[in-house]
């Protein structure tokens, strides 16, 4: 990662104020939204946690306040040229609806990748939709070009003050309807626009109030430019929780987190998807994972005070293929589950020995074909309920001569090797590889043929997650001497990738077995 320019320079004053959160002008669109119990999760921690439901804004998400406050400031020229905006999907859906309230022509450039609800929910609302690149950074890029062109005016997602002053609006709505102030506040990062905006509020009216920002793991670019100490562009960001995936935060809203964050927590995917399972819980509502990342860090914060918290529930706009990954990985997340792979000996009545050993617990999935005689491999799913059964359940199998692999963190084997299971193969000289593709149609074919075809593919798995990239892994098989070769392609090639050849699912499951070998 290295530090960048900002790719735009922040229009409006240079930093909001107090003054202007309290005069921003949201109401003409956007709700005042409830600030509800989670009663469930009050009573798991054992103190009261209120969840703000942003979700049940006019366009399932809060851009709407920032987008709305930013437009209702143009000049009637700037109006009668119009906006163009770049967003994968909720800021796009705000300032569509911001330019149908106030009559406003509005281009919104989306990435090729964009859900299709996202972009259905945009044509609804009459904005004049781009697609252009893989990624935010190509249609933004897009944006700029056609607001030069076209003298449009550009509308930041985040970094612009008059939009963190209307996301602002939040915090002064969660001081007004929580008396006595939380203790916490726990906000979503992206941009970081609706973080600086909350804090810049709560702040300057109870400085006592904690502020606590939340990034995704694979993400977490208020993080580095906290480590930096200036915005720097990331290299690669994950995008599961898409609403946030920014690879370089605004310089506006970098100043406002560094100066009012009290600190920033980071969350995994897995604890995003059991943050959404228990949101739903509560309110029977489903949101995207940028809209739970909240309540994730809430439960992951390690520094967590006592008395009420809120938790920000920033969106709803979830693309409904991406439940399934959802439901898969949320009791791992939550650490009820565990993932193993036990090897047992291959013979009559083993499988009933091993279950023996597990007693009564939940078994959630086993997955086992016979591969040769000797010794058997399975990937067993057990419910456990917390990390201390599931460090007692490995001793206790380890104590009864099962060699255990705890694989509950091993994002490959929950990504593609649980769904593999089926023998090793007698290959030599194969080489394993993790890759993310940008996901539209065409895309599978696309990959292969960036690839290419001099080294046979010996290994193939891709599975579509309902989300913006797709997941491959493949196994190619290259003599030693072309190892550093294959290397430099797939430098060229462009997508992210990881060497997960020495990876313990894929010597459990689906590498060659030495002693076949020899």
């Amino acid at each position: 990662m290295a530090a960048a320019p900002a790719a735009d320079p922040p229009t409006g004053s240079p930093l909001p104020s107090l003054e202007s959160i309290l005069r921003a002008r949201v109401y003409d669109v956007a709700i005042e939204s409830p600030l509800e119990p989670a009663r469930r999760l009050s009573q798991q921690l054992g103190q009261t946690i209120l969840l703000k439901r942003e979700d049940l804004q006019p366009v399932f998400s809060f851009k709407l306040r920032g987008a709305y406050n930013r437009m209702s400031s143009l000049t009637e020229d700037e109006r009668q040229r119009g906006v163009i905006c770049s967003s994968a999907g909720n800021h796009a859906q705000g300032v569509a609806l911001a330019a149908e309230k106030l009559g406003v022509a509005a281009t919104i450039v989306m990435p090729t990748t964009t859900p299709e609800i996202k972009v259905e929910a945009v044509e609804r609302l009459g904005g004049t939709i781009v697609l252009a690149g893989d990624t935010y950074d190509d249609a933004q890029t897009e944006a700029h070009r056609r607001a030069r062109e076209g003298q449009l005016t550009f509308i930041h997602p985040f970094d612009d003050a008059d939009v963190i002053a209307g996301q602002g609006t939040i915090g002064m709505e969660i001081l007004r309807q929580c008396s006595p102030p939380p203790a916490a506040v726990y906000v979503p990062i992206g941009g970081g626009g609706l973080a600086a905006g909350i804090a810049l509020y709560i702040k300057t009216v109870h400085p006592d109030v904690q502020v606590v920002g939340v990034e995704p793991e694979d993400a977490a670019s208020m993080t580095a430019a906290f480590e930096e100490g200036q915005p720097i562009t990331l290299d690669h960001v994950g995008n599961f929780a898409d609403g946030v995936a920014v690879r370089r935060v605004g310089d506006l809203t970098y100043r406002l987190c560094r100066e009012h964050l009290d600190r920033i927590v980071r969350v995994g995917t897995d604890q995003t998807c059991s943050a959404i399972r228990d949101i739903f819980r509560d309110t029977r509502s489903i949101v995207e994972p940028a809209g739970a990342l909240a309540v994730a860090g809430l439960l992951a914060d390690g520094e967590r005070p006592a008395g009420p918290l809120v938790a920000l529930n920033c969106g709803a706009n979830v693309n409904f293929d991406r439940l399934r990954h959802v439901a898969e990985r949320a009791d791992i997340g939550a650490q009820r589950e565990a993932l193993f792979g036990v090897e047992i000996p291959d013979r009559p009545g083993s499988f009933l020995d091993f279950c023996k050993v597990l007693g009564e617990r939940q078994v959630t999935e086993f997955n086992y074909r016979y591969s040769g005689p000797g010794t058997a491999r399975i990937f067993v799913g057990v419910e456990t309920g917390s990390p201390l059964i599931t460090q007692q359940l490995v001793t206790a199998l380890e104590g009864a001569g099962y060699p255990t692999t705890d694989l509950s963190a091993d994002a490959m084997a929950k990504t593609h090797v649980r769904y593999m299971v089926g023998g090793t193969a007698a290959l030599g000289d194969e080489v394993l590889y993790r890759f993310e593709f940008p996901e539209r149609r065409g895309a599978l074919l696309g990959f292969l043929e960036r690839v290419g075809v001099r080294w046979n593919i010996s290994l193939f798995h891709y599975r579509n997650h309902g989300s913006d990239f797709g997941r491959v892994l493949v196994g190619v098989q290259v003599p030693p001497a072309d190892r550093a070769e294959l290397a430099r392609h797939l430098e060229q090639v462009g997508y992210p990738h990881w060497d997960e050849s020495e990876n313990p699912a894929y010597a459990l499951f689906l590498a060659r077995d030495e002693e076949d070998a020899s």
